[in-house]
């Protein structure tokens, strides 16, 4: 099968040379083993998801790691988080020893949190998403027509690579997800009801985020709809854009916008037969948005970089769609899905301002050229979107 090399390579080899543990997290069939196993391929290699081995991990972890070969892949931590002590006392003492332990886990937040607090100081911690439209190394531009086509099989290896059919491969996916991590994370009685609820996110993706409605119209208690979306958060099925305040304690106060990691994922749920209908429908502007603001994400993650992402609203319901925030500079950036640019476009970015760092507006658009449109604005084609950073 064709392998794809990951941009993510390079910071995993450099960490792997400093620190005695490695943690990749990810969503389910990112790649996370297949790309720890082309970059070593001489690691010993054990995952969780068999149940023998799990078996014996949890009865005696300490002989587990005792007698497991070194250097290896443990993959699917998430399953036996009581091997993350015997880990510690393990590269305590061996500290001397770079990259001994290459883990890998699905459960993203609660597994950052336990290998931040049992391995401080001995881990490199890193974070995998589908495949990148960079990774993809495709002749850009592509007609949206084209672009649409990617976006309907999404970025997952096997569909957008290997040729899987999205359809069959995004049912499975969901179904293993549903079966595997959902009622192993958290006690669901109605799965049809869950996956309910995943598909009227869908239908909200680009958008500002109301729990209590999504939570009425599925017919569960907002307790449970807000603890559903943070699993689907934590395994990073959905993405939550939070807004860009001054005071940096306000940020996480007012609601998220939703997207999801995975534009393939977001078709199937939405339920399009075909990348032309897909393209034609209502909702090929919030999949346009969708997926530059994920190919931001996954160059941050990729190339473990420090800026951090937002949304802009103000009480007049003035709208920035994407606030990039650096150390010394921020990025206000308005996204259209279209080629004919309108003056209209960009008479909030032109007012727009922030008092504290440098500010530029881009209008993220389908017109191929870089060019001014006002005093204050730049249009920049889609494709260019990563270069900015």
């Amino acid at each position: 099968m064709k392998y794809i090399d990951r941009a993510i390579e390079p910071e995993i080899k450099a960490a792997a040379g400093q620190f005695p543990v490695i943690a990749l997290t990810g969503p389910r069939q990112a790649g996370k083993s297949t790309l720890l196993q082309h970059l070593y391929p001489d690691h010993a290699y054990y995952t969780f998801d068999d149940l023998v081995l799990r078996r014996q991990a949890e009865d005696d972890p300490g002989l587990f790691i005792e007698n497991i070969d070194t250097p290896c892949i443990l993959d699917e931590i998430q399953y036996i988080p009581g091997l993350l002590p015997y880990i510690k006392m393990e590269v305590d003492r061996k500290r001397d020893k770079k990259g001994q332990y290459i883990l890998t886990g699905s459960q993203i937040f609660q597994l950052m949190a336990g290998l931040s607090e049992s391995l401080a100081g001995r881990i490199g911690l890193f974070e995998l998403l589908p495949l990148s439209f960079r990774e993809l190394q495709l002749d850009a531009p592509l007609t949206l027509k084209t672009l649409f086509e990617l976006l309907f099989k999404g970025f997952y290896p096997d569909p957008c690579v290997h040729g899987v059919n999205p359809r069959l491969y995004y049912s499975s996916y969901l179904q293993t997800y549903l079966e595997r991590d959902i009622r192993q994370v958290m006690s669901v009685q109605d799965l049809s009801q869950f996956q309910r609820y995943v598909e009227l996110l869908a239908a909200r993706s680009g958008s500002i985020l109301n729990v209590s409605e999504v939570a009425r119209d599925c017919g569960v208690s907002q307790t449970t709809a807000q603890k559903w979306l943070s699993l689907l958060e934590s395994s990073r099925v959905v993405y939550l854009l939070r807004p860009y305040f001054g005071n940096i304690g306000k940020r996480v106060i007012k609601r998220p916008k939703l997207y999801f990691t995975d534009t393939g994922l977001l078709a199937y749920l939405l339920k399009y037969p075909d990348p032309a209908t897909f393209f034609a429908g209502p909702a090929a502007g919030n999949v346009f948005e969708n997926f530059l603001i994920m190919e931001i994400l996954k160059n941050k993650f990729n190339r473990t970089k420090l800026y951090e992402i937002f949304y802009y609203r103000d009480s007049n319901r003035n709208e920035i769609d994407l606030i990039i925030e650096e150390a010394q500079q921020l990025h206000a950036l308005e996204i259209k899905m279209r080629r004919k640019i309108r003056k209209e476009d960009t008479r909030f970015l032109d007012r727009f301002e922030i008092k504290t760092k440098p500010l530029s507006r881009k209008l993220v658009s389908c017109f191929p050229h870089e060019i001014p449109l006002s005093k204050e604005t730049r249009n920049l084609p889609w494709w260019k979107i990563i270069d900015i950073l």
